[in-house]
């Protein structure tokens, strides 16, 4: 598998953050060009390099408090044009209990809002879709730990995070829902994610220019001025 991931770091983190998500957004549209470019060639490639992103990882801190008004612009833009994963990150800094609540919080902020994170309700193909999607929609936002230290836990060799408590474990799912998310990303839903990218965010973006171009000829036919005929 050839997977490419692209980090953002420092989003948001500045005091003016007017227009912050203008250079995220100016890429996605990039990538959907140079593939749209691709396209349109009349040589073109057999297989065309696909730098689109298919998905991305809204990492939201784990305040405990709803979403700030940053995260929630930004991510009804982003929704538009690519699909999102709202995940809490450092989930371990929040108690179970406060956890429940800031899913909830910020899942009522997202249907408030009219956020459509994915896997999306109006692509559920058949009841059986519907409900295996149902699964994963009732646990957004993913509550994750990361780690890449390894430590010995009953005679077994894991990634985790040791505290005075004792040590997380990155891939129990009773500690946290990383392994939900892997599962959804690159196992059960790869494709699925693949597919709407190109179906439903690419083809948006390749009307629009398509439109942009037609509307732009037939403006230069209007404005031309009619030829004087000859004497």
């Amino acid at each position: 598998m050839k997977l490419t991931v692209i980090d953002t770091p420092g989003f948001g983190d500045h005091i003016n953050n007017e227009n912050c998500w203008q250079p995220i957004m100016k890429f996605i549209n990039d990538q959907y060009e140079k593939y749209l470019q691709e396209e349109v060639n009349i040589n073109r490639k057999k297989r065309i390099p696909d730098t689109r992103v298919h998905c991305c990882l809204y990492f939201i801190p784990a305040t405990g408090h709803s979403l700030r008004p940053l995260d929630i612009e930004f991510m009804k833009r982003l929704s538009k044009v690519v699909n999102i994963v709202p995940v809490i990150a450092k989930a371990d800094t929040l108690t179970l209990e406060e956890r429940v609540h800031f899913k909830q919080r910020i899942t009522a902020d997202l249907l408030s809002n009219g956020i459509d994170v994915y896997p999306q309700k109006e692509f559920d193909e058949d009841s059986e879709d519907r409900l295996v999607n149902e699964k994963f929609r009732e646990m957004i936002p993913f509550a994750v730990v990361g780690s890449d230290h390894e430590y010995q836990v009953n005679g077994k060799r894991i990634l985790g995070r040791k505290t005075k408590w004792g040590t997380i474990e990155v891939e129990n799912t009773t500690h946290c829902e990383f392994a939900y998310l892997r599962d959804l990303l690159i196992r059960t839903h790869m494709q699925n994610i693949k597919d709407i990218t190109s179906s439903i965010h690419f083809e948006a973006y390749r009307v629009k220019r398509l439109n942009e171009g037609s509307s732009a000829m037939a403006n230069g036919v209007e404005e031309k001025e009619p030829e004087a005929p000859e004497m």
